[in-house]
């Protein structure tokens, strides 16, 4: 592991071009989705069950179509085993309609900084 994440204040925050998301997990859910902010934490629910690592994995692919990335533009910083997790988006192609309005709204964690 490179670092051990981003403190952000927000469950979502820029990094020039990768999206850094703070998530709560939901494994063994009953469809894949992504659900509402909870404090500074986006909820992912995975149909997948939490048995070494499978539900993250499958959250990661989830996220990749979601986000119309490949699976390898996904990192998971910390939490690969935990509910808690941090992940890293590179250059994501669609931003799902939580985000969007979380922008759009000009939330300060999640507005895409220039330089």
């Amino acid at each position: 592991m490179k670092n051990k994440g981003l403190a952000i204040n927000s469950f979502c925050a820029w990094d020039d071009e990768t999206l850094v998301l703070n998530i709560l997990g939901q494994p063994s859910a009953k469809q894949d989705a992504i659900g509402k902010v909870k404090g500074k934490q986006l909820k992912i629910s995975v149909t997948a069950a939490p048995v070494a690592g499978r539900a993250t994995d499958h959250m990661v692919r989830f996220l990749a179509k979601e986000f119309a990335v490949t699976a390898k533009d996904i990192e998971v910083v910390f939490g690969r085993f935990n509910v808690n997790k941090q992940l890293r988006i590179k250059s994501p192609k669609n931003l799902p309609s939580v985000i969007n309005k979380h922008l759009s709204q000009g939330v300060i964690g999640c507005r895409k900084e220039t330089k």
